[in-house]
């Protein structure tokens, strides 16, 4: 991998152009709010200093918005009052939101298209690129973090409890009788899970085959009905609380808060996303190992293919030719193989590009790193069916916390896993509904 400095070199190549303005006029700012903390958030603060520092026209200013939820939620807010930024980060659920606001954005394909850059859609990983374009192929907003659940386990936990810890579990079945041994061999639970919503029941469909939902998972169209209480979710869910019953399974919350338990030793195994082994790589005190999601072995065609999480980079509308100009110099300047090698190296997420996978494997970082080409094979193993090409429903995020809600209701007892899902499915097809009549 090139040392980051070494970028700065290339930046220039791309992003020198015949000044417009005197040569003292200051850089044009281009505000990019985002949801990276720690140390992801150091490393694409510094993207954004290299890029600086690489040219004199434009500066990129990062600003940190809190969560995925409170960066969307500032952007509209911002967007309302004039205010907006000239790039937005928002998580994959806020896709078919950013899509149906008119005007809002300004699509990505066409900024760089107006600012003369080349973009070609083809040179970046399909199974990424598809969820963020239309069904022409013009790419609305541009990739970044991309990532998919995957599986890690304490390998020192593995050990202790007479487990073998190359050899993580690959069924459910399996890894709900690892778990209990997990705890029985001293950890205080045998796991527990990120993104419950998300990596349970969207992404578990997918693995499966199921659909999400109608109309392709949403992606086919409006007017998507949900589909995650079928016999094999609701299976599942019963599952999950007999786990939490036997206290194998410890539920910690919905989005990132149970990966504090898997840091802590507490949890010997954790499904969450791909983007959280750097968390995992710069505080956990013990060996750990990546693997893929386990599946119920007598579901037909078991396992397919995950779909995609994190989040992408929305271009906002009403800004100057030159903000925009910046702006597509600056995503070409993201493209660039380095950046991202280093970019998923680093953190975890995905490469978006085929360029910098193939340099990645070139480096032999995947053989020095085992397990860490899992959410790739995981994502793009098997060509994506009509229920495992993506997700694209309206007010998904209000969605997931319904999901989330009635999810914890099967898990503390006041409700069967059958009656959690079905009114998850009501509740949230009323809201579906909803967008559908706003965003028409």
């Amino acid at each position: 991998m090139l040392p980051i400095r070494t970028l700065v070199v290339a930046a220039a190549a791309l992003c020198t152009t015949a000044l417009t303005a005197p040569a003292f006029a200051a850089p044009v700012e281009i505000q990019w709010w985002h949801a990276m903390a720690g140390k992801n958030g150091e490393l694409l603060n510094q993207f954004a200093d290299d890029f600086n520092k690489a040219q004199a026209d434009y500066k990129v200013v990062p600003v940190f918005k809190g969560g995925y939820a409170d960066t969307l939620q500032a952007g509209i807010a911002a967007f309302r009052a004039g205010q907006a930024p000239a790039i937005l980060q928002v998580f994959e659920v806020g896709t078919a939101t950013m899509m149906a606001a008119k005007g809002a954005i300004k699509p990505v394909y066409q900024v760089m298209a107006d600012a003369g850059e080349n973009f070609d859609p083809q040179s970046y990983l399909p199974a990424i690129t598809g969820y963020y374009s239309t069904k022409d192929g013009k790419m609305l907003s541009f990739p970044f973090n991309s990532s998919t659940p995957v599986m890690y386990i304490n390998k020192d936990a593995f050990k202790k409890a007479g487990l073998d810890p190359n050899a993580p579990p690959k069924t459910w079945p399996e890894f709900f009788e690892d778990a209990k041994k997990l705890k029985a061999g001293g950890s205080a639970c045998g796991f527990t899970l990120g993104w419950m919503a998300w990596t349970q029941l969207e992404v578990f469909s997918a693995w499966h085959n199921q659909p999400i939902a109608t109309e392709e998972n949403g992606i086919g169209g409006p007017g998507a009905t949900l589909e995650i209480n079928g016999p094999l979710q609701v299976r599942h869910l019963q599952d999950l609380v007999d786990a939490a019953k036997n206290k194998s399974f410890d539920y910690a919350g919905r989005t990132t808060e149970p990966e504090a338990k898997f840091v802590s030793g507490d949890c010997a195994m954790i499904q969450t996303s791909s983007g959280g082994y750097s968390v995992f790589k710069n505080n956990a005190k013990f060996e750990f190992g990546v693997a893929p999601l386990p599946y119920y072995p007598d579901v037909a065609g078991a396992p397919q293919n995950t779909i995609i999480g994190g989040a992408s980079l929305w271009v906002m509308g009403g800004k100057t030719p030159a903000e925009y100009k910046g702006v597509a110099k600056f995503m070409t300047f993201l493209s660039q193989t380095p950046i991202q090698v280093q970019w998923h190296e680093t953190t975890g997420y995905l490469p978006i590009t085929k360029a910098a996978y193939e340099q990645t494997q070139k480096d032999g970082f995947y053989e020095k790193t085992p397990g860490f080409d899992v959410a790739i094979k995981e994502l793009t193993g098997k060509p994506p069916t009509a229920n495992s090409k993506g997700l694209r429903l309206g007010n998904l995020v209000q969605i997931r916390d319904i999901v989330a809600e009635e999810v914890e209701g099967a898990l503390n007892g006041t409700k069967t896993p059958k009656q959690a899902l079905d009114n998850a499915v009501t509740r949230g097809n009323a809201l579906l509904r909803t967008f559908e009549k706003t965003a028409s």
